[in-house]
């Protein structure tokens, strides 16, 4: 039988594909990101708002229009409190206006984009107060929650607090965390007795008002 001779030619093996890497631009990896602290106002009475200035930097150079969060740490993990956008340099001003006493751990928080990399930075406790009326005592003797009061106790006397709870108190801008240790005081409209230690701790003169919060 008669074979064309184009159909009798073995077939040919095709060319392998040759890729020209230096024709296809390499990934970039997302730039490495922080965030400064450049003032933070965490000590607030309840009604009064906070603000914390910074700024997020890229490498090495500010970012700008970039969404930065102020978060708190609850039972559930971070949560949202405030989120404003950064300035034509990467500086931002956050505002936040709480609406109760609180001393929650706080953090500035950058999700991070295509081209960079998320960042945060700790702030520390952001406490939000109320004011409440306080004198001290001194002297010995037992306490209603157990051990004696010395010179060198700390902690305060509370009517109804139960034992061991823990207050933050602040006076003239020095603070200081302390249990209930006792009861009292017994006078009309005050709320704590601080003892001689945490009166000396935070500057307080006889009676006053001081700002609480736990």
């Amino acid at each position: 039988m008669y074979v064309p001779a184009t159909l009798a030619q073995p077939a040919t093996a095709l060319s392998p594909l040759v890729i020209d890497a230096s024709a296809t631009p390499p990934l970039q990896a997302p730039a490495r990101t922080s965030l400064s602290e450049l003032r933070a106002e965490l000590n607030v009475l309840e009604g009064h708002t906070t603000s914390v200035t910074g700024k997020l930097l890229g490498d090495p150079a500010g970012l700008p229009g970039q969404e930065v969060q102020l978060q708190a740490l609850g039972e559930r993990g971070w949560r949202t409190l405030a989120h404003t956008r950064t300035g034509a340099n990467g500086r931002f001003r956050l505002h936040y206006l709480p609406r109760e006493t609180a001393s929650e751990q706080v953090r500035l928080r950058f999700g991070g984009d295509a081209g960079d990399l998320p960042a945060h930075r700790r702030l520390g406790a952001l406490n939000v107060y109320r004011l409440a009326e306080a004198s001290w005592y001194g002297g010995g003797g037992e306490l209603a929650c157990g051990g004696e009061l010395t010179s060198a106790t700390m902690g305060v006397a509370n009517k109804t607090l139960p034992c061991g709870t823990e207050v933050t108190l602040r006076y003239g801008g020095r603070t200081v965390r302390v249990a209930v240790i006792d009861r009292g005081p017994y006078v009309a409209g005050r709320e704590f007795d601080l003892t001689e230690a945490t009166k000396q701790a935070l500057g307080f003169g006889g009676v006053g008002e001081v700002w609480s919060t736990r």
